[in-house]
């Protein structure tokens, strides 16, 4: 079995660092397509979600999780998650082509599909990750994301796009991974770029955007195992104790304690599923004095003890997918965040 880094954090950090630290993004397929108009392609990301960049012209997207058809240009991102279905098009109505179908057409990295009018190029990619380790991230995410980048953002991603390129070309000594290295960059810069421009989600990602619970957050996460008091978590926001719960619990929807718990179940789950620490180790990296404390709290949270939960949990599923009933609250609505 694969085993997760076994890090310790002490310091400052923030939950899109804790998660994507662990979650090991794996990039199965990324291939340029090349549309001329006229087009129309259906895709299903079954299993894996999506990571779609607009790189030249212009489409439209469309999509059961979307109010109406949203138009794309070029540095535009989508991020999908699996089991979603959308539809990209030079013009409403097109006929639609399941993009298996188009794959067929495939010559190395890159796909041709449609008629000779205007051309609209963009990368694709199916990505796979742990999801016991994804979960803080896929439970604020909408099922399908659009991420309409600044100019800032735009020139990091066309500069990661420019060195992918140079690899593709060059196809050299080790190109493969680093090409996938650097897909695996794209991500994560589409991921925090959505981050940043997201105005609906809660829970963490709403506390990351108020500058008077930041500096508290990222202190928890840099040290879970910390004894954390409301009262110290207050005196790093530099707030009163009262104002500083009364805050993170209109912000994130969480009190500062239950927000603790949370994410101590999440790093115990990373290391129960990825590591053969004992249960006793793994209390003591995320704050509790024995493993009998853990498992109460796991228990409570998962609905299942840490010794079952690692059994199952190694096979990919966690207690929310065996059918057990959710304890996290926050979750993200069905329909699709457009920025």
């Amino acid at each position: 079995m694969d085993s997760y880094p076994i890090v310790q954090y002490h310091g400052v950090m923030d939950p899109l660092e804790d998660v994507m630290t662990t979650m090991r993004v794996a990039s199965s397929l990324y291939i340029r397509m090349q549309l001329r108009a006229p087009y129309g392609v259906r895709f299903d990301t079954r299993a894996q979600a999506r990571l779609v960049v607009i790189t030249r012209g212009s489409c439209w997207l469309a999509a059961d999780d979307l109010p109406q058809p949203v138009s794309l240009a070029a540095g535009d991102c989508l991020i999908v998650k699996a089991e979603t279905k959308f539809a990209l098009q030079d013009e409403l109505g097109r006929r639609l082509v399941p993009c298996d179908r188009v794959l067929s057409k495939i010559t190395g990295r890159t796909v041709q599909h449609g008629g000779d009018g205007v051309l609209t190029e963009m990368l694709s990619g199916a990505l796979s990750f742990d999801a016991a380790a994804a979960e803080p991230l896929m439970a604020v995410m909408p099922r399908l994301v659009h991420v309409r980048l600044d100019e800032a953002r735009a020139h990091l991603l066309q500069t990661t796009l420019q060195l992918i390129g140079l690899e593709t070309a060059e196809d050299g000594l080790g190109a493969s991974l680093v090409i996938g290295r650097l897909h695996d960059v794209l991500f994560v810069q589409a991921v925090r770029a959505w981050c940043a421009t997201d105005r609906q989600a809660g829970g963490w990602l709403a506390g990351l955007k108020d500058d008077r619970l930041a500096v508290s957050i990222r202190a928890m996460h840099g040290d879970l195992a910390r004894g954390w008091t409301v009262e110290t978590l207050a005196r790093e926001a530099g707030l009163s104790r009262s104002t500083f719960a009364a805050t993170f619990k209109a912000v994130t929807g969480d009190t500062p304690l239950d927000y603790l718990t949370r994410w101590r179940m999440y790093r115990a789950k990373v290391l129960l599923r990825g590591s053969e620490l004992s249960l006793m180790e793994i209390a003591e990296r995320v704050g509790y004095e024995t493993d009998t404390a853990l498992s109460r709290a796991f228990r409570r949270f998962e609905g299942v003890a840490p010794g079952e939960w690692r059994r199952n949990g190694r096979r990919g599923r966690s207690a929310t997918e065996r059918g057990a009933p959710p304890r996290r609250r926050n979750a993200a609505p069905s329909s699709a965040a457009v920025t």
